[in-house]
């Protein structure tokens, strides 16, 4: 089998597919207020999505995670997942959610083969909640996240985005949540994506050292091996199952082990989150309709364009101008 090898001898694993620029969230570090979304022609298809993976799992790819914007308000995500979940090869799939769909859409999720879920929750305090998102309600998520136990999910993580002076002050409010609800949480340093209005990013800044600190002042941390091929950098409570995750772009660069590349919803292969090396597979997708092969010597092409490292920085600068709901989660 052909695998996907990048320049710095690194093998691509890991695909992230975001399978619409749409939220029904306005997350105040994601996206502006006022958005202005992809036309549909410039969507891919489901069918295009489902290629898509395709391509990657015979190209080596064992994982695949469903981004947004929010993947669960794209019509017809339930046949997607089903399709995606029957790929052989395809060791791990997962989706980033806000969780707010969950009770509508997580039997499906699960009977089509997704094996876990990360659920966006920066607080647990409603008027907060509601601040942060500018739409969601707090027990809406809450609600989804039982859904998704009571579908059989075994694994299911929260993602915490934690700023100074906005929700710092929950974090051990946050670690006791997971506990208690026999979840995994990952916190994760704010990126520089898209100018955002609400906030200075140099001022709300806060390190994946100082909320280990704080989660340190009342349970023990001990790093553990453990490892879902993405960037988290996991340890263990010696009284709970629940898992601590760090994602540190900033303060513990992970560039020198990325297994990752993400699809954008309008075809765009991103090398590097933090950069904007990119190629069009749409292009390729409609050229050579139902062509796998096409596809596939597009994607080993453009390894040689994965660059070695991001270069974010902490001062409130925007690197990338694309904000994150044009990323993918």
């Amino acid at each position: 089998m052909t695998v996907l090898i990048d320049k710095f001898s690194r093998q691509v694993r890991y695909v992230r597919i975001s399978v619409t620029d749409r939220c029904d969230f306005r997350c105040v570090y994601c996206m502006s207020e006022e958005m202005t979304f992809l036309p549909r022609a410039e969507v891919l298809s489901l069918e295009e999505l489902s290629q898509v993976a395709r391509a990657f799992t015979e190209l080596g790819v064992e994982k695949i995670r469903l981004t947004g914007g929010e993947p669960l308000v794209r019509k017809g995500i339930d046949e997607l997942v089903t399709d995606i979940g029957a790929l052989p090869g395809l060791k791990d799939f997962a989706m980033t959610t806000n969780g707010a769909g969950l009770r509508r859409h997580a039997r499906a999720l699960r009977e089509g083969g997704m094996t876990r879920l990360n659920v966006s929750l920066d607080s647990l305090d409603p008027e907060r909640f509601k601040r942060l998102t500018r739409t969601g309600d707090l027990a809406k998520v809450i609600d989804g996240i039982h859904a998704a136990q009571d579908a059989g999910f075994e694994r299911i993580k929260l993602n915490a985005v934690i700023l100074r002076g906005r929700n710092d002050d929950e974090i051990l409010d946050l670690v006791d949540f997971a506990r208690e609800e026999q979840l995994d949480i990952s916190f994760i340093e704010e990126m520089p994506l898209g100018d955002v209005s609400d906030h200075s990013r140099g001022e709300t800044f806060y390190s994946s050292d100082d909320v280990q600190t704080s989660i340190e002042s009342r349970h023990a941390l001990i790093p553990s091996p453990e490892t879902t091929l993405g960037p988290s950098r996991y340890f263990r409570m010696p009284d709970s199952d629940s898992r601590v995750g760090f994602i540190s772009p900033h303060s513990h660069n992970f560039c020198s082990t990325c297994n990752r590349v993400r699809v954008t919803v309008e075809g765009r292969l991103l090398l590097c989150l933090g950069n904007e090396h990119s190629v069009d597979l749409r292009d390729t997708l409609r050229r050579y309709p139902g062509e796998l092969e096409p596809l596939k010597d597009q994607i080993i092409a453009a390894m040689d364009l994965k660059p070695e490292r991001h270069h974010f920085s902490t001062d409130g600068d925007v690197q990338v101008v694309r904000f994150m709901n044009m990323t993918g989660g």
